[in-house]
């Protein structure tokens, strides 16, 4: 007996049995109701990985319900049924439960695409107003609606073959977590003022719900968030959080419980640590008889178990581990740990919904690729005609390359100057916070290894000449990228005449810079916006010197307002007493300016850290594609165009599989299309 055989006991879900206890819970894909192929593939292929039920993530029930740029997917009329029907054949031809989250924005909607008033408990502005819009108070008949789309959207999914209806309370994404929240509802009536009226709308929509599920043998989940960390007066688990799970205890089939917003429930590896929720939510199981599942970004078999026995949580929930690694179940059933792609907590993933497009991930660049591309996470297809491959660099892109390859029966040679692999991924995961980016590495270097196709030489600085004295048949270039050190970033494409004698990059911090002084005033310029200028910031604080932060941008790290970050940053920079200076240039005479008001600012330093572009390190691979001597030349990653980690092994993966195709045109896309009917044609 296998010491996880505990993770794949069948659960009980009301009338509905669970195969085991993965369960992958909702999340948005970025394909929204327009691109159904494409969300169908990523959950199948979920279904196919081993995980018990695959839950379809937020669905909007009715057009007043519209999240307009939040390409979520809709159930709102029969119109919708055709891909529900398919989505569940899909999950269930695996053996997989599938369930549903049933959802309205509420002051979440936009509706800008329906044109209808956004409506919410209380006359309110939405939230996070991208648009000047505010949400109407519901009256009675209102309310009434709501419940009744509710009941048909329920109804519709029971037909499409779903086995779990979700109840959705949670993530401030809701109209029912809004009615909930003091924040939100300032009613007066039955609907407002205590919690036991700020709960009434969600116990009659759980009670409508339960009706009509008990009576065709489906199941009823309610995803809750038990506690608001960041909000003044939001739920607490020691509150009215815990008193809501008192209050419905045995209502539901299914407790989903995580916390809100959702900047706090997908916190990054950053800032919080595996299992980070569980202080929040393992008082459940001690309230109500009915399974649990939750979250906490867990990748860890042994920590599965350990919650299961010590009795925090029935099954174990995922959204960014199962995005990481689909196939994560059926590796724990095989005992190949060691095969887990873990999830590094990077986000990048949620950033994606910020621009409506479908996921992308660190670890795993087949996600969203599995319709539009026929790409699995597992498999490659072997090659007949298996070739030699010279690969030169270990870093993110390079690995990848390579790992596909070799699953494709390929030889493959790796070659990098450097006396460790990994590249930029074991430079930057030294930096604090950032130590499970390592992963990235070491997934790829150990299934490397396993392989007797493959040899990896460090400390191999190769030439034009070395490389057509191997004579192998494909040559990638994978060389990676440098900080520039010259001033030219994201808001400035001149290069600036320093006035500070001490100029460095994020590369000099990296390779172990050590200021002369203690106590050194130094400025941290962040024309990059992104995670590094934050993460320098903070290494240098930590080592006593005094740090001033400055941006030409608006707010801090603005990008990673995308990765639910931002605030978190902002916080770790006053507890280290980082100055911060927003809305401050660098010009091109080396003078500080407000981009307010034109005026120059002085800041004291003795040295400044410039964190703005890369320049790609193709200096190899433009003199091999220039040598007659050489053929089938392929560049990779930041060598070809610096970005982030996530897009070079991406870029490593789509070489290989250019190679594998044989062709030198660029891969192709499948392409979801909508079909026109004309009017005469409609029933």
């Amino acid at each position: 007996m296998s010491r996880y055989d505990l993770l794949f006991e069948p659960v009980k879900i009301g009338p509905v049995t669970a195969p085991n206890r993965f369960y992958a819970v909702p999340h948005a894909t970025g394909h929204g109701w327009s691109q159904p192929n494409g969300a169908i593939a990523l959950r199948a292929t979920k279904a196919q990985g081993g995980w018990g039920v695959v839950a379809a993530q937020m669905q909007e029930i009715s057009a007043d319900s519209d999240l307009a740029s939040h390409p979520m997917d809709r159930i709102w009329d029969d119109t919708d049924t055709a891909a529900h029907v398919a989505q569940v054949q899909a999950i269930k031809s695996h053996g997989a439960l599938a369930a549903i989250e049933l959802a309205h924005g509420g002051m979440r909607s936009r509706n800008l695409t329906t044109g209808l008033p956004v409506r919410g408990p209380s006359h309110l502005p939405i939230l996070r107003p991208e648009l000047p819009i505010q949400a109407r108070a519901m009256n009675k008949d209102d309310i009434k609606n709501f419940r009744q789309s509710h009941l048909a959207a329920a109804g519709r999914a029971i037909a499409a073959g779903y086995d779990i209806l979700y109840v959705y309370a949670a993530h401030d994404l809701s109209l029912l977590s809004h009615f909930l929240s003091r924040r939100t509802n300032h009613r007066t009536d039955q609907y407002g003022g205590s919690l036991g009226n700020r709960l009434r709308l969600l116990r009659e929509v759980l009670e409508d719900t339960l009706e009509l599920a008990n009576k065709n043998n489906r199941a009823v989940a309610l995803r809750f968030s038990v506690a608001e960390p960041d909000s003044a007066i939001g739920l607490r688990q020691d509150g009215e959080g815990r008193e809501v799970v008192e209050a419905l205890a045995e209502l539901p089939d299914l407790w989903d419980v995580n916390i809100s917003g959702w900047p706090q429930d997908s916190a990054t590896s950053r800032f919080t640590e595996e299992g980070y929720q569980l202080s929040f939510t393992d008082f459940v199981k001690s309230v109500t008889t009915k399974p649990v599942v939750g979250v906490g970004r867990f990748t860890s078999p042994d920590l599965m178990v350990s919650m299961v026995k010590n009795g925090q949580l029935d099954l174990i929930g995922a959204a960014r581990p199962s995005i990481a690694d689909p196939f994560l179940p059926e590796k724990i059933k095989q005992d190949r740990l060691e095969d887990i792609r873990e999830c590094i907590g990077c986000n990048i993933c949620v950033s994606m919904d910020g621009y409506g497009v479908p996921l992308r991930c660190t670890q795993n660049p087949t996600i969203a690729e599995e319709w539009r591309r026929n790409w699995h996470p597992e498999h490659i297809p072997p090659s007949s005609n298996k070739q030699s491959h010279l690969i030169i660099g270990a870093g993110p892109a390079g690995l990848e390359c390579a790992w596909t390859l070799l699953r494709a029966g390929h030889k493959v040679t790796i070659a990098d100057a450097a006396d460790f692999a990994g590249g930029r991924v074991t430079r930057e995961a030294a930096l604090p916070g950032l130590n499970t980016w390592t992963r990235v590495r070491d997934y790829r270097v150990a299934q490397i290894q396993k392989s007797n196709l493959a040899e990896l030489y460090l400390s191999s600085e190769m030439t034009v000449d070395n490389l057509c004295e191997f004579d192998a048949d494909h040559i990638v270039i994978a060389t990676g990228s440098h900080w520039r050190g010259d001033g030219i970033g994201s808001c400035s494409m001149q290069k600036i005449d320093f006035n500070t004698d001490t100029v460095l990059s994020p590369d000099d911090i990296m390779n172990g810079h050590i200021f002369d002084q203690q106590n050194t005033d130094i400025v941290v310029y962040d024309d990059d916006h992104f995670y590094m200028a934050s993460v320098i910031a903070e290494k240098l604080a930590g080592l006593g010197h005094n740090i001033t932060y400055v941006t030409p941008a608006s707010t801090v790290a603005s990008w990673t307002d995308y990765t639910l970050e931002q605030s978190r940053i902002i916080q770790r920079m006053n507890e280290l007493a980082i100055n911060i200076k927003v809305n401050t240039a660098l010009e091109v005479s080396g003078e500080f300016k407000s981009t307010l008001t034109g005026q120059p600012i002085t800041i004291d330093h003795t040295a400044l850290i410039m964190v703005g572009a890369k320049s790609p390190d193709d200096t190899l691979f433009l003199a091999a594609s220039a040598d007659p001597r050489l053929k089938n030349v392929h560049i990779a990653g930041d060598c070809q165009s610096p970005g982030i980690i996530q897009a070079a092994v991406l870029s490593g993966h789509t070489c290989a599989r250019q190679i594998l195709s044989g062709s030198s045109a660029p891969l192709p896309f499948k392409r979801e299309s909508s079909i026109v009917i004309r009017q005469d044609q409609r029933p």
